[in-house]
């Protein structure tokens, strides 16, 4: 393993002055299997975390992914509480020192509220799979557009994965009930602040939204006709870095934060992950090794990853995050340790080490290319490749778990490096640099592997929170702490960690990603279209 340590840290062009270098800003990250209460200073140095792991959703039929609207607000409060409690917290008087609050959570996940401002249902969030039934045409000139693009397929499941068609087909009442629909950011945000507001950076879902201009779709765009939400429905959307609204009295109460404290608007999780690991030009990408693996990049221009296939909104205003997403991404990697790695588990509690560390030692007992192993990561079909199914090829009598854990992430990093090279075509722009982020990247292993399979140095930020970090930067220019995101970025995030290519196994690595990963979904597809039509699955 080449691995090299960095005490690289960037100044700021225009350092905090003194006098308010020990404010703090508050992060809540509400992602999907856990919340997070976080505490940042000015540096970017993580002063105090609470975390409470959630129940990431119930299931009443196949498919479905759901939870209770109050539960997220419940453990949001808990996790505050939680935090001001520390020991560390109170001896240092953080609380006190909080100066802001920002939110950033999971992306697309739904919630309807009544007039009161009350959950009618429990949310649906982004993992479920649910698809309405056909709707009701069209206007014939959009159909006719549609199919003038080539893009009838990609409408028809925008508007059957749409989750407010289904309410509206399936739940009647309920949606006839619904006074606003909002995504969990615009939830949390109203809790906190009484505002229905939201930041323009956590839109992302089956929504009327123009992503090319950042804002609700205008009174003529196709979404109004695809889907049945009305304007009046949705929050007020706000910038990067703007304000949101303060923390009410019941708020207070709630979570422990002074009464009148600004709440500022981040950006999805996904977004302040890029903008936390410092990824601001299109030529450093952002690879995000979490539930979903990501490979971003923050551009100024609107670059469309995929034909037709929208950039969504940045952390940074006015810019866009060009994602090429895989889905149920490191979700395999936990996959995995549930069916296979119990030992690894177990022996860890024994010896009070990281998990972790335990399946970095199972991945250094394969050589690179886990001896022909070869896996396609696709458990889960996007919105490009419908029909695809998961796919892993070349078993022999040598293989083992260990092969097979290997085989997982090499896979990944193969469709990364895919969606790479997609993303250099699209924006016309080399990357140079990859950082990488989320659970995922904690693994020395992953990481090394992912320097040899892309041919450039993995880097690993000061901070594994790079979401939370991302978005207390949003905090930091929008309190007017620093001038510019450069500035923001060059303070509070740096490099720690740099895995070098190793040439060897750079040479393998092409070799079966040129010859063998790009031919298999080409190869593979027939298949798993005539999967589909036998079985109904994947729907």
């Amino acid at each position: 393993m080449t691995a090299v340590n960095s005490s690289m840290c960037n100044e700021s062009s225009n350092a905090e002055p003194s006098a308010i270098a020990d404010d703090l800003i508050l992060t809540i990250d509400n992602g999907t299997q856990s919340v997070r209460a976080l505490l940042f200073n000015l540096r970017g140095e993580l002063v105090a975390i609470s975390r409470i792991e959630l129940e990431a959703y119930f299931s009443e039929n196949p498919g479905w992914a759901e939870q209770h609207a109050e539960y997220f607000w419940t453990m949001l409060t808990k996790c505050c509480q939680q935090l001001w409690q520390q020991e560390e917290v109170i001896a240092n008087a953080y609380q006190q020192r909080v100066r802001a609050v920002t939110v950033t959570t999971q992306r697309g996940t739904v919630i309807n509220l009544d007039k009161q401002g009350q959950p009618l249902r429990p949310a649906i969030l982004w993992l479920d799979q649910r698809l309405c039934q056909h709707n009701k045409a069209m206007p014939w000139y959009w159909r006719l557009a549609f199919s003038a693009i080539g893009q009838t397929k990609v409408v028809d499941y925008f508007r059957r994965k749409s989750q407010a068609n289904w309410l509206q087909q399936n739940e009647p009442a309920i949606w006839n009930k619904t006074e606003k629909f909002l995504l969990l950011s615009g939830f949390l945000t109203h809790k906190l602040t009484g505002e229905y507001k939201d930041s323009i950076g956590s839109i992302v879902g089956y929504l009327p939204f123009d992503y090319k201009k950042q804002s609700w779709a205008s009174r003529w765009d196709w979404k109004w006709h695809a889907l049945p939400i009305k304007r009046s429905m949705l929050p007020n959307l706000v910038k990067p870095g703007e304000v949101l609204g303060v923390i009410t009295e019941l708020a207070a109460k709630a979570t422990g934060i002074k009464e009148g404290t600004k709440v500022l608007a981040s950006a999805s999780d996904k977004a302040c992950e890029v903008l936390g690991s410092g990824c601001i030009s299109a030529d450093t990408a952002s690879l995000s090794y979490g539930t979903t693996a990501t490979i971003n990049t923050n551009n100024t221009r609107y670059v469309e990853p995929q034909a037709f296939i929208p950039p969504y909104p940045s952390a940074i205003p006015d810019n866009f995050n060009s994602e090429v997403m895989i889905y149920r991404g490191f979700w395999m990697v936990n996959w995995f340790k549930q069916e296979f790695g119990q030992n690894e588990i177990e022996k860890a509690q024994e010896l009070g080490v990281s998990a972790e560390s335990l399946f970095d030692q199972l991945v250094a007992q394969v050589p690179p290319g886990s001896m022909g192993l070869m896996l396609q990561p696709y458990w889960s079909p996007g919105l490009k490749n419908l029909e695809a199914k998961g796919a892993i090829i070349g078993f022999g009598d040598v293989h083992t778990r260990a092969h097979l854990y290997r085989s997982i992430l090499e896979g990944l990093a193969y469709a990364l490096r895919e969606g790479k090279e997609t993303l250099e075509k699209r924006q016309k722009q080399k990357i140079t640099r990859l950082i990488v982020s989320g659970g995922g990247s904690q693994s020395d292993a992953a990481l090394q592997l992912t320097a040899d399979i892309f041919n450039l140095p993995a880097h690993r930020t000061h901070t594994f929170e790079t979401s939370g970090l991302g978005a207390a930067i949003n905090a930091a220019v929008g309190m007017g702490y620093f001038e510019s995101y450069q500035n923001a970025v060059n303070a509070m995030t740096r490099i720690e960690q740099s895995f070098i290519p190793n040439p060897n196994h750079v040479r393998l690595y092409d070799k079966l990603y040129q010859q063998v990963y790009r031919k298999m979904y080409r190869q593979l597809k027939p298949i798993y279209q005539d999967i589909k039509k036998i079985t109904g699955y994947p729907e």
